[in-house]
């Protein structure tokens, strides 16, 4: 039976006759629809935000990734749909889950959509699909939760159904690798479902590469993310007691890449952002607990990458009180970029959403310009800024703040004119010595 209906299922991935549904149409799910979509399945996008609708049903994309041609030629190819209703899930034969998992406010794992949207796939479950998690999670999320609630309907993962689970590697704003050329890490709940996953996403993707189990793979997307977690947080402490010697970093980083084996470099910054870094290795360090087992290493980097905007905002003050003369609670800061990282709008867990507030905190004021975000949208940490649009970036603007702090280096921002205008600039992309444009109102932080 089993053998049966996994060859069914098989044949219709390898014909292109299968449908699959994506569930949560963000940063993850939208740009792997299309990658499927061009790939010849049919493709059902799901999501709960009806905005999403609007503006998909209207050919217009919100994700940098996906171009508003690339979405149209699907939608007229007739290859993608996109719906609130989650009914559509029962003619899916494939269904992906790109849902957020974010973290408590004590930091511990927030699974409500993955269960959420579980349930909703429950209630539409028959015979013959494959139901793969993409969502980062800590390792047993696929076999001991989605399965879990999968089997109260009674059907059977590996006889009625299959389940595996397939890291998200996506990375905004990177113009060298694409959904479709990411190798794709793949695995299944028993040789069947494994062997689904492999046909699927190898129908779509350049490479996949099969592990043995739903919990090896999802500790690979774990591993990756924690290993840039405590690198950064290794430069960041470094960044701190080299200025304390008065020798720069940035230039320690520079030389020490020129090493052709054995070192890797990594970059400093004002704090830590996107979804993947800040929290994702919380998820590892909170299962952990379970084994009664330490990770030191996980949770003395969380520390030192959470402290950077209060240095950083330490270090506005301190150059403002020595080269200005002036207290940072009468002190108006533009931030020059919102988003986490440069040439992208995506604003999640951004440590200039915290650097605003922390400055106003000590009574100063604080302004943005980022040229790819115009207004501050709702966020579930940072509520109170929601609506503050960013200023324009003239010269007689800039000569008003009493210091421009650069939070994120996006290319397209006239740093020369900066140079020229603003008092003070306090950098933590070292983007002035970058472009040659030192000066001494110009302090790295």
């Amino acid at each position: 039976m089993a053998t049966s209906i996994s060859d069914t299922l098989l044949q219709k991935i390898e014909t292109r006759a299968a449908r699959a549904g994506v569930i949560g149409l963000g940063y993850v799910g939208l740009p792997l629809a299309m990658a499927v979509a061009r790939s010849g399945f049919a493709v059902t996008g799901f999501d709960i935000d009806p905005s999403k609708m609007v503006a998909l049903d209207a050919r217009r994309s919100y994700i940098d990734a996906v171009s508003d041609a690339a979405l149209a030629a699907e939608i007229d190819a007739g290859r993608f749909e996109a719906t609130t209703d989650f009914v559509g899930l029962a003619a899916c034969d494939v269904i992906i889950i790109c849902v957020p998992t974010p973290l408590t406010k004590h930091r511990d794992p927030d699974l409500s959509f993955v269960e959420a949207t579980s349930r909703s796939i429950a209630r539409h479950l028959r015979p013959g699909q494959l139901v793969a998690l993409e969502s980062t999670t800590y390792p047993g999320t696929t076999d001991d939760i989605v399965k879990v609630i999968l089997e109260g309907t009674g059907l059977k993962s590996g006889a009625d159904f299959f389940v595996g689970f397939s890291p998200e590697r996506e990375d905004p704003g990177n113009q060298h690798y694409h959904t479709a050329t990411i190798p794709k890490v793949v695995a299944g709940d028993g040789p069947e479902a494994l062997a689904l996953m492999k046909a699927f996403y190898g129908a779509a993707v350049s490479t996949v590469v099969p592990v043995s189990s739903n919990a090896t793979a999802e500790a690979v997307k774990l591993t990756e993310n924690i290993f840039r977690s405590v690198n950064i947080a290794l430069v960041n402490e470094l960044k701190t007691v080299y200025a304390a010697m008065g020798i720069d970093v940035w230039e320690v980083i520079e030389a020490a890449k020129t090493k052709p084996f054995g070192y890797m470099p990594f970059y400093p910054g004002p704090g830590l952002g996107g979804h993947c870094i800040p929290i994702d290795p919380f998820y590892l360090t909170w299962k952990s607990r379970e084994y009664e087992l330490p990770t030191r290493f996980i949770e003395l980097a969380g520390e030192i990458n959470s402290a950077m905007p209060r240095y950083v905002v330490g270090k506005l003050a301190e150059a403002l009180d020595i080269r200005a003369g002036k207290a940072l609670s009468r002190s108006r800061v533009l931030v020059l970029g919102l988003a986490y990282k440069k040439n992208v709008a995506d604003i999640r867990e951004s440590p200039s959403l915290r650097l605003i507030e922390i400055i106003e905190e000590r009574g100063g004021r604080a302004d943005y310009h980022d040229p790819f975000v115009a207004e501050i949208p709702p966020t579930r940490e940072h509520q109170a800024l929601k609506g503050r649009k960013s200023v324009a970036l003239t010269p007689d603007a800039v000569s008003g703040y009493d210091a421009v702090l650069v939070a994120t280096d996006h290319e397209s921002v006239d740093y020369a004119a900066i140079a020229k205008s603003a008092a003070l600039i306090i950098d933590t992309r070292n983007v002035f010595n970058r472009l040659g444009l030192s000066a001494d109102h110009v302090v790295k932080a």
